[in-house]
């Protein structure tokens, strides 16, 4: 018999009890360093959607970093401790970079992104236990602009995001979006990253280059919705409605 698990306190609650067979719908809650629960329900069998793959990328920008490196920005890497960082001084084409941009492995909202005027003063900072390990490190891009993605099944929706007060281009804090038509790359880059990532739904922010290059940021099974045309009781409705066709076709009652 196909069960639905209700909620993440009943998952919590009869953890070692759930087995092939039992379902569990929408993201499960987890506190930093619990990612690993993800992978023990997944080899007990339970069935968990969004997938597990897609839970782990959307918690974690150093996994993005290391999974779709190939759709962002070159030299774009991962750095887990400091020898990690040591090898970059050590690579003359990564060493000479001007500015370098770092992202905290688990902050949203721009405010785990940090700009440094070179990978020596970086490291400088580092070496003093200033910033945590892991985070990602990619060349800084000047002049470029921001496009967030909202991907919920066959809905997809595309703004401009911009700051005139700081390179983040976030909407918080004197922001300011517009609607965006997506070019046949830039949806070619976002379809390549659901694929991989095993994402059924997602927020994707994609970096265009002045020269008009495009390149994955980050992306996040959810996240804000200001500055796009859909209302929050619509996006909950699509979520909602992703989510009980899943469960229709696995063939799992679920009750009113």
């Amino acid at each position: 018999m196909k069960r639905l698990i209700p909620d993440n306190d009943r998952l919590r609650a009869d953890l070692n009890k759930w087995e092939a067979g039992d379902f569990f719908v929408g993201r499960v809650r987890l506190k930093p360093g619990e990612e690993n629960l993800l992978l023990y329900l997944q080899s007990r069998g339970v069935v968990l959607f969004p997938s597990p793959l897609s839970q782990m990328l959307s918690r974690s920008k150093a996994m993005q970093a290391q999974v779709f490196a190939g759709q962002m920005v070159p030299g774009t890497r991962v750095i887990n401790d400091l020898h990690d960082l040591v090898a970059v001084l050590g690579d003359p084409a990564a060493s000479s970079i001007s500015k370098v941009v770092t992202k905290h492995d688990r902050r949203n909202g721009g405010t785990g992104v940090n700009l440094w005027p070179s990978v020596e003063d970086l490291y400088n900072q580092v070496s003093l236990g200033v910033l945590p390990f892991p985070f990602v490190l990619q060349p800084f891009v000047d002049h470029s602009r921001d496009i967030r993605v909202v991907i919920l099944d066959d809905y997809r929706e595309a703004y401009w995001r911009s700051n005139p007060n700081n390179f983040r281009n976030n909407l918080h804090f004197g922001g300011k979006s517009e609607p965006a038509e997506l070019s046949g790359e830039q949806n070619a880059i976002c379809d390549q990253v659901m694929r991989r990532g095993q994402f059924v739904y997602a927020h994707l922010d994609l970096l265009v280059t002045s020269e008009g290059k495009s390149y994955l940021a980050e992306i996040s099974l959810q996240g804000g919705i200001r500055g796009a045309a859909i209302s929050g009781d619509q996006y909950r409705e699509k979520i909602s409605g992703i989510h009980n066709r899943f469960l229709q076709q696995s063939g799992v009652e679920v009750s009113d």
